[in-house]
């Protein structure tokens, strides 16, 4: 035990070393920015303030964020989705598939969990024992399992997830501006230091390296925070963009998507004010998510599939929803769960 147990420290050591490069590289462009820059360089006083001014302010917003994601602890299923002890007991003694399978439904009938494996099975996680919530994965190097878990980023060190994700997003603009913040100011300056019409000093190396290493950053950064902006509009996560999430019918991909201005709200809170600031505003628990169709009444569901252009505006619609003393009109889109409910999902072919 005591040679596992000192891997594990150690790895949880080394796991530190990419967040550790990202603080040396923030503390060098600090020191190459106020001081070989601003200190050094620059003769104009006021052109001096205004940078310094506008340096820290985006500086200070950088590292709030950063921070925030990384110290966030990842929220984890609650108690509700551990098994009771007596189905507990029971699953554990139990060597088939298929009966194991009947208990995890037993359970799981007064949940609100509507995604499945890809072999249409309850999800269930053997390391932690709970039900997984849907869009909930286990994260091996956290070893838990995280709710609405985007992915492990080793830059920070965290998973990211449900409760971190808007805190990861600003991260990521914060990192941006900051770049464009360095590109924009020093670019004058590593001209005339390009072009000799500066005095080689020791500041025309910080320089020249700090415009270099700031566009690099930028390319690299301005694309990942592109992609996960075109997640949250879709309202996935970066394992559902790659694995699409199954439901009742099968997946789909679009299923938790409510349309670009609720899928923003879902991150970041009804509230704009609260937006660029690294505080906690999104909205649930991160324990059940409202699908498209899930949830929501009939008006609402043809309204849904009206703006997809799935049935013309006063067309007719075969839907079913959560909802026992519903009527259910026939069609393909119906789906029996195992409490007798009906659910429907639709298949969205947009891309």
């Amino acid at each position: 035990m005591a040679p596992s147990h000192a891997l594990r420290c150690c790895k949880r050591a080394l796991n530190w070393i990419p967040v550790l490069f990202i603080n040396m590289v923030v503390a060098w462009s600090y020191y190459a920015y106020v001081v070989e820059l601003c200190v050094y360089t620059i003769a104009n006083n006021a052109e001096r303030i205004s940078y310094l001014v506008i340096f820290h302010i985006f500086l200070a917003m950088f590292i709030w964020s950063y921070w925030k994601t990384i110290w966030s602890k990842p929220a984890s299923p609650s108690v509700a989705f551990a098994l009771p002890r007596a189905e507990k007991e029971l699953y554990e003694k139990e060597q088939r598939a298929e009966v194991q399978q009947e208990i995890l439904k037993k359970v799981a009938r007064n949940l609100p969990v509507y995604t499945r494996t890809a072999g249409g099975a309850i999800r269930y996680c053997d390391f932690c024992q709970v039900i997984k919530p849907d869009r909930c994965h286990h994260c091996s190097t956290c070893e838990m399992c995280v709710l609405k878990m985007d992915h492990h980023c080793p830059w920070v060190n965290n998973c990211v997830g449900f409760s971190n994700y808007k805190f990861f997003i600003l991260f990521l603009a914060y990192a941006t501006l900051y770049c464009v913040v360095i590109c924009a100011t020093v670019v004058q300056y590593f001209i005339k230091f390009w072009t000799k019409q500066l005095p080689d000093t020791h500041a025309k190396f910080h320089i020249l390296f700090l415009f270099f290493v700031a566009a690099l950053f930028f390319i690299s950064i301005v694309s990942l925070y592109s992609y996960h902006m075109w997640l949250v509009g879709k309202n996935r996560t970066t394992i559902e963009a790659f694995r699409a999430p199954v439901f009742a019918n099968g997946p789909d991909k679009n299923g938790f998507s409510l349309g670009f201005k609720r899928n923003v709200a879902e991150v970041f809170g009804e509230r704009a004010k609260h937006w660029i600031f690294p505080v906690f505003s999104s909205q649930g628990d991160g324990h059940s998510f409202v699908t498209r169709l899930v949830h929501i009444d009939p008006e609402q569901a043809n309204q849904v599939l009206q703006q997809n252009g799935k049935i013309p505006v006063d067309g007719e619609t075969n839907l079913c929803v959560v909802a026992d003393d519903v009527p259910h009109p026939e069609g393909k889109s119906k789906e029996k769960t195992d409490e007798g409910q009906m659910v429907a999902v639709t298949m969205d072919s947009e891309p």
